[in-house]
């Protein structure tokens, strides 16, 4: 049978609850608890049609009054714990401002991309036009319009990526040459630098990928004068006005004569790349008249020189991106 003092033990009780509730997850569990469907204060409502009638009013009603009291409770101090959260959320996420500034750190070109782009400062003021080409490459311009044919021996030297039988990543920026002259009337100056690829084992000089820089001039009576003049000029741009330079006899399919680019440098002489007169039959590819005109060409690698030039021993240090490397420059 339900007494008053049951139902003010339970109210008393519920009440306690709520107050000792930490965190809104404790208080719904003391709501379900007292005022669930299955709850405390529920079962006592269930209990009230057996009690007499002269008891039933006054048992009722007073049920009502803590149910009441004990939704406020709880509201109250549901109220209060969103207050306590939002307020320790606040504080989680406040800002010192008083604390001093950190710096961004800001990244920069690799040295790699600032030496060719220096490069093609040094030709651009020469008055040499700067082109692009594809990085994969057709047998015909890679090799064939370069006076290599299929069964050249020159071939060996440039271990190739074939994607198809016909098709390959260049191995030489020297093929965008043979494409650029095509359709164009001498004179012309025209420079091209980017990747070049080439199967050969990583070790501290070489990669499969290395970055090269190639030009050529066309035009009447262009001689190995003009290509010693604009050689020179570069390198001493580039590594200094007092630079020595030397050219020695070399051999290439597509120039006829050639020479090596050799520099002095940290006291030692450094070979800066391949040059010669265009074979006539390379111009002809072209739809250029050898008898009338002739032209230089060059193709400079730039991975070596920029080893030397800043004393960098390993040329795999130049694709770790190992910032002891990389903030020095």
């Amino acid at each position: 049978m339900i007494t008053v003092h049951d139902i003010d033990r339970l109210g008393a009780e519920a009440e306690q609850a709520i107050r000792a509730a930490g965190d809104p997850k404790a208080l719904e569990e003391v709501r379900r608890l007292y005022l669930g469907r299955k709850g405390k204060l529920p079962e006592l409502f269930r209990q009230v049609p057996s009690l007499a009638p002269v008891e039933r009013a006054r048992v009722g009603d007073q049920l009502n009054q803590i149910r009441s009291r004990l939704e406020g409770a709880i509201e109250t101090r549901a109220a209060e714990l969103s207050e306590t959260t939002s307020t320790t959320a606040l504080a989680a996420e406040a800002i010192d401002v008083t604390l001093p500034g950190r710096r961004r750190l800001l990244g920069r070109e690799h040295v790699l991309t600032r030496t060719l782009q220096e490069v093609e400062r040094i030709f651009h003021g020469m008055g040499f036009e700067i082109v692009e080409g594809p990085e994969i490459e057709t047998e015909e311009f890679n090799f064939e319009r370069l006076n290599i044919p299929r069964d050249h021996p020159a071939r060996d030297a440039q271990d190739s990526f074939y994607i198809t039988d016909e098709v390959l990543l260049r191995t030489q920026t020297t093929a965008v040459d043979a494409r650029v002259m095509i359709g164009r009337t001498p004179p012309m100056r025209i420079l091209t630098t980017g990747r070049c690829y080439r199967r050969d084992a990583p070790d501290w000089k070489r990669m499969p990928v290395f970055h090269q820089v190639d030009g050529f001039m066309v035009g009447e009576h262009i001689t190995l004068a003009n290509l010693k003049g604009v050689l020179v000029s570069f390198a001493r741009q580039l590594f200094g006005p007092e630079t020595k330079t030397k050219f020695v006899p070399g051999y290439f399919p597509f120039t006829e004569p050639s020479a090596e680019l050799y520099v002095y440098f940290n006291n030692q002489w450094m070979e800066l790349g391949g040059s010669g007169m265009f074979h006539p039959r390379v111009l002809e590819y072209a739809g250029i008249d050898p008898q009338r005109y002739t032209a230089f060409a060059f193709g400079l690698g730039i991975d070596r020189q920029v080893m030397v030039r800043y004393g960098i021993p390993d040329i795999r240090m130049l694709w770790d991106n190992d910032l002891r490397v990389l903030e020095q420059f």
